[in-house]
């Protein structure tokens, strides 16, 4: 809380004239959606800058430019809460809901804010948990209560007692999307793979089911 609130005080110069959030960021998204996609936590200078997860920064750029291409948005970016992003069939939302330092939160973070999903869970009650991520892995396995816990990998499935997949994708951060370790093809592939576990067909739409 005290790092996410002094980055909103302190600010980076390029957003200088802007207001920051400053809170914990909820997820958003459809409210029907059966994936429901979860991440890390928000970015430093971008979600807890703009007040909505993955927007603002480069790693939310490459995820709604996928789901934008494997029809979960309705546009390829997120720049702010009033952009006109909308999502078909998919909810997003991050483990941790306050921006930590270095954006490695602790665990004790995790734990405080995972009450925050397991209620949009309950609501939601979405068939794919697509995982962004080794830690957002270990949260979706805490918050099904599974164990042992799977190992994490891209494009790895578990199915939970529940009847709901998990599904595995490289976090969309610089570090891996500079480096080629998550390319665009990539996730795609497991966007698609999410709507065909969630909906029946890798090109059907939400709308149809």
């Amino acid at each position: 809380m005290e790092w996410r609130e002094r980055v909103a005080r302190e600010k980076r110069a390029s957003f200088a004239d802007q207001d920051y959030w400053g809170r914990p960021v909820p997820g958003f998204g459809d409210p029907a959606a059966q994936v429901y996609v979860l991440g890390l936590a928000p970015a430093a200078h971008g979600g807890n800058r703009t007040g909505r997860v993955f927007t603002g920064d480069r790693s939310g750029d490459w995820l709604f430019a996928s789901m934008h291409r494997t029809g979960f948005a309705n546009q390829p970016r997120s720049v702010d809460r009033g952009d006109g992003l909308e999502l078909s069939g998919a909810f997003v939302a991050a483990a941790v809901r306050c921006a930590p330092p270095a954006n490695r939160p602790l665990p004790e973070e995790r734990d405080h804010c995972l009450p925050y999903a397991a209620e949009e869970l309950e609501l939601l009650e979405p068939a794919v948990i697509l995982c962004l991520g080794a830690f957002a892995w270990d949260a979706a396995c805490r918050l099904l209560d599974i164990r042992p816990r799977p190992r994490f990998g891209h494009a790895v499935e578990f199915a939970a007692e529940d009847g709901r997949t998990l599904l595995g994708c490289f976090h969309p951060s610089q570090q891996n999307t500079f480096t080629g370790k998550l390319t665009e093809p990539m996730t795609d592939a497991v966007f698609a793979r999410a709507r065909e576990l969630a909906y029946g067909s890798s090109t059907a739409s939400p709308s149809s089911r």
